[in-house]
């Protein structure tokens, strides 16, 4: 591997949702749930043999240990549906199905409840939430949406986001003269280069995240630089579970170098035109300029 693509790979940020601080969970005890409304081992049954112990599955769980690892089964479970909504959720009958400890499970449901997947109230219980309740633009909630029965939905959903951010985001970026995230633009082009002539979809994929998410940091607005994980999660689901990236390209390759010299020259509408040029063609979105929906 390059050096410069070494560089890129240790300096990429990973999206993390991380624990959330003390919150409602930590406000009052679990309640335990009257027994007719309980779920017992049947609630488990159907679901993924390889789900019955938090351990044997490393893949997802982020760098965060076995809560991070159960946060990762119980979001899917949420998110597939196969937990539906209002589903109470006891945490001694958790523990037990995915040997894990109490606090294990405290940890993973104050996660999940950041993420607007649960509820927690006094006499009553954990609660499965609706999905109008979900923090869409969570980033775990993205790739649980994108590997789900709802994936090409999440998808397309993900297409159009990006053609609203993307291309205001490269407008505004004209305007910031920072010659240290212009250079580090010119970098990630440079080694997405590389990457497509080697074969390499993994780095290509890689620098191609860390370059989208510095054009937005770089365009100045605080909200739109909020939007950067949301974008570069799009870019990891997008193409496959595996690389995050299809089939690299020529053309991609040359919008992405337009982008970087419309914005070393100040000149806003061509960035702008460049990006919305890439999101037509590129790879980890639709081919085509997401059409209007019929009502």
């Amino acid at each position: 591997m390059s050096t410069l693509a070494h560089t890129m790979m240790t300096a990429a940020r990973s999206a993390d949702s991380g624990l959330a601080g003390p919150g409602e969970l930590d406000r009052y005890p679990y309640a335990e749930a009257p027994a007719v409304g309980r779920v017992g081992a049947s609630m488990w049954d159907g679901s993924d043999p390889e789900l019955g112990r938090v351990g044997r599955r490393a893949a997802g769980s982020r760098g965060r240990g076995l809560h991070g690892q159960l946060v990762q089964q119980l979001g899917q479970m949420i998110v597939s549906g196969d937990l539906g909504a209002d589903r109470p959720l006891v945490p001694e009958e958790i523990g037990q199905r995915f040997e894990v400890s109490r606090t294990v499970v405290r940890e993973s449901l104050r996660v999940l409840e950041a993420k607007g997947l649960v509820s927690a109230r006094p006499n009553v219980g954990t609660r499965v939430r609706p999905v109008s309740d979900w923090n869409l633009l969570d980033p775990d909630i993205i790739e649980w949406r994108a590997f789900g029965p709802q994936r090409d939905d999440q998808r397309r959903e993900l297409s159009e986001l990006r053609w609203t951010i993307e291309p205001l985001a490269a407008r505004l970026a004209a305007g910031h003269g920072r010659d240290d995230v212009q250079q580090r633009l010119g970098d990630m082009v440079e080694i997405m280069g590389h990457a497509m002539n080697q074969g390499d979809a993994l780095t290509f994929s890689r620098a191609d995240a860390e370059f989208h998410s510095l054009l937005i940091q770089l365009a100045g607005n605080r909200m739109l630089e909020h939007l950067s994980g949301i974008v570069s999660a799009a870019l990891q689901v997008s193409g496959g579970p595996v690389t995050g990236c299809d089939r690299p390209n020529e053309s991609s390759l040359a919008h992405h170098g337009r982008i970087v010299d419309a914005l070393a020259t100040g000149d806003g509408m061509a960035a702008e035109a460049a990006m919305r040029q890439l999101l037509t063609v590129h790879p980890e979105v639709e081919r085509v300029v997401p059409a209007p929906r019929e009502h």
